[in-house]
């Protein structure tokens, strides 16, 4: 079970940390060291660059582009998605694709 083939998995701290076979503080602490930001916050941040990439390449609704990157409905996703870039799905794929 890899994050990268499954960006829409339910990933918590403690199952990152499983998966590098290390304890949740092992895996935090190293992690900030090396990429500068805690585990959770990259893959939220993985996962809305993610899902913006997906918007500006496919027809896919915005429900299902929500789904592929871990989102249970469009609605939390628009909000996560505007909090992140400051604008809304649907205007995202319509700037990216002008």
């Amino acid at each position: 079970m890899r994050c990268t083939r499954r960006p829409a998995g339910p990933w918590t701290l403690a199952a990152l940390a499983d998966t590098a076979g290390v304890s949740r503080t092992t895996l935090a602490e190293r992690f900030v060291k090396v990429v500068g930001t805690p585990p959770l916050t990259y893959l939220k941040d993985w996962r809305m660059t993610l899902a913006a990439d997906l918007l500006a390449e496919s027809t896919s609704t915005v429900a299902a582009v929500a789904h592929q990157v871990g989102y249970a409905d469009a609605f939390g996703f628009s909000t996560a998605f505007k909090r992140f870039h400051g604008v809304n799905p649907t205007e995202c794929r319509t700037a990216c694709r002008t």
